[in-house]
């Protein structure tokens, strides 16, 4: 029997995204809408993130110099734009779709110790880039995809990406036909002149050329449409045809994009170069999911309580970027616009009067967080809501302080704390886990951390069983501190409803107030903005934003 030869064609598709000038121009969504649109047209996708820090992992870089960190379902902490990947693709990713500098070089160093390169002399060139490709190919064959994108971090002109861009210019020669290059550059306009400038994206196409690399597509991101003067400039000094100059503009909702990227048939373009036939056509329920958005008139006014916010809005909309997500996905839902205040809880702490302004909301979300500043003005604002029914939304944090309050507040515990505050509380009622404390002792972090997915089993009867129409689901975690068992059964009879707990009982999962005693009061240890899509909405948000038009309703 003669051994069938399997056309080149059949191979899967790369497209590498890289950025040209200025990080946080948008690549990620650039990576995200070109999936979606290709995902679209018939074809299994899926998306991977290169990070060039020296960090093995997301799990230890500074959320407010580098945006949240994003919990996939094995546990592996990685960049937000992981995050937009999933909401965008409606999939699961795991530690196979993300790398750093910093993990490629200890794999290729824990090779060459186990002896894997068989006493070769190992080098920069061309072992790196060769673990590079190894890995991007790994991904691919993991997540059985048709066509993968793959996010280059960072900028063509920083030291960092030398090596990822060596990965791409190999792929390239190894199979020129199933490898592509889009550049995702800036187009200025100065407000003092008002035209739009072509030079910082010939300049990055130039500096991509010398890396032996010439962009197939050039993504041009500006704050308006790209007219034809600029797109024939661009497509004459950086040689491209004028059709391979994407106009990216500025625009209301980062789920608009992919709408934006067919209005110049992006995806026809990119199939057309991978030598590919689209199998079906339009985007079908996300057009009419965007539709939604934008036709909704009326608001809900969302309060969100944190310590985060004395640095800016561009660093909110980072930290919190799947929770902000999260609530536009529900407002889709529920067919209204939410409109966030971002609190700083300090503020009811320094005076109490303050909280009064709570009232003003439809909701309040106290999201996840650590440490200790504006521990009491989050504990207060979260005693407002339950004495004044308030819809109360916790996540992780959220629900430790939501304990916190109820066994000071309700139970009578007055010096009841977390240990994470403060380790010598007479009344530990959120603690460490007992077998996790010697970790802990020897500065093990990372064991102490519960990451990733577990099961909770869900109390019939209850406002997380109604919302979630199940009595089981799994959801991802990224915490070392937990409801302390030795308190359950006292906060049990005072009032307070346990109404999701881990397969064997110890851990508590979701804490909420009976419906009898409080319209909507509910809190989780988990994360469940880690697994909201636009498509699909989190069951717990959306029933948040209902009891929160519901209570605007009877104002």
């Amino acid at each position: 029997m003669t051994k069938k030869k399997v056309s080149k064609r059949n191979h899967p598709k790369v497209i590498f995204v890289v950025g040209g000038v200025i990080s946080g121009v948008g690549k990620g969504v650039a990576v995200s809408s070109i999936g979606k649109i290709l995902q679209s047209r018939g074809f299994q996708v899926t998306a991977f993130k290169i990070d060039p820090y020296i960090n093995v992992d997301a799990g230890t870089m500074n959320p407010t110099e580098h945006g949240e960190v994003f919990v996939l379902k094995d546990g592996y902490e990685t960049d937000q734009d992981m995050g937009n990947y999933e909401r965008f693709f409606n999939v699961e990713l795991d530690r196979d779709n993300y790398m750093t500098t910093g993990s490629v070089y200890k794999s290729v160093i824990e090779k060459e110790r186990n002896l894997e390169y068989e006493g070769k002399c190992v080098e920069v060139v061309p072992h790196f880039p060769l673990e590079v490709i190894a890995r991007i190919k790994k991904a691919i064959k993991k997540n059985k995809a048709e066509i993968a994108i793959v996010e280059i971090g960072g900028t063509v002109g920083e030291y960092q990406n030398v090596l990822f861009l060596e990965a791409v210019r190999m792929m390239k020669i190894e199979n020129p036909e199933d490898v592509i290059t889009a550049i995702v550059s800036y187009v200025p306009t100065p407000s003092k002149i008002g035209e739009m400038k072509t030079k910082p994206t010939q300049y990055a196409v130039r500096t991509l050329n010398g890396a032996g690399i010439q962009p197939d597509i050039i993504i041009a991101r500006a704050d308006r449409p790209l007219d034809e003067k600029r797109r024939e400039k661009i497509a004459t000094f950086c040689s491209v045809r004028k059709e391979d100059v994407i106009s990216a503009p500025d625009v209301e909702s980062i789920y608009d994009v992919p709408l934006n990227f067919e209005k110049d048939h992006l995806s026809d373009l990119i199939l057309k170069k991978l030598g590919l036939r689209p199998r079906k056509q339009g985007l079908g329920e996300w057009e009419k999911r965007v539709k939604r958005i934008k036709t909704a008139t009326e608001e809900l006014s969302i309060g969100v309580v944190g310590k985060y916010f004395k640095t800016g809005d561009y660093v909110l909309s980072d930290v919190y970027i799947s929770v902000i997500e999260a609530l536009k996905h529900a407002g889709c839902e529920v067919g209204r616009k939410v409109k966030l205040d971002w609190i700083d809880s300090a503020r009811y702490e320094e005076d109490p009067k303050n909280l009064k302004e709570l009232s003003s909301y439809d909701g309040i979300l106290i999201p996840g967080g650590f440490g200790s500043r504006g521990i009491e003005g989050k504990i207060a604002a979260i005693q407002y809501c339950r004495k004044n029914k308030i819809p109360y939304f916790g996540l992780c944090y959220g629900m430790q302080l939501a304990v916190i309050e109820f066994a000071r507040n309700v139970v009578g515990l007055k010096n009841a704390h977390t240990t994470e505050v403060d380790e010598k509380t007479e009344n530990p009622v959120v603690d460490i886990m007992s077998e996790q404390k010697e970790n802990l002792r020897k500065k093990n972090y990372g064991a102490t951390m519960r990451l990733g997915k577990y099961e909770a089993k869900i109390l019939p009867k209850t406002l997380a069983r109604k919302a979630y129409g199940v009595d089981s689901v799994l959801e991802r975690h990224r915490h070392r501190y937990e409801v302390n068992p030795e308190y359950v059964e006292r906060l049990k009879k005072a009032g307070l409803v346990f109404s999701a707990v881990s397969p064997n009982g110890v851990l508590m999962e979701i804490a909420e107030l009976p419906q009898s005693q409080h319209p909507f009061f509910l809190a989780t240890q988990f994360h469940p903005e880690f697994q909201s899509s636009l498509i699909a909405p989190h069951p717990l948000f959306v029933a948040f934003l209902k009891a929160s038009k519901a209570r605007r309703e009877k104002k």
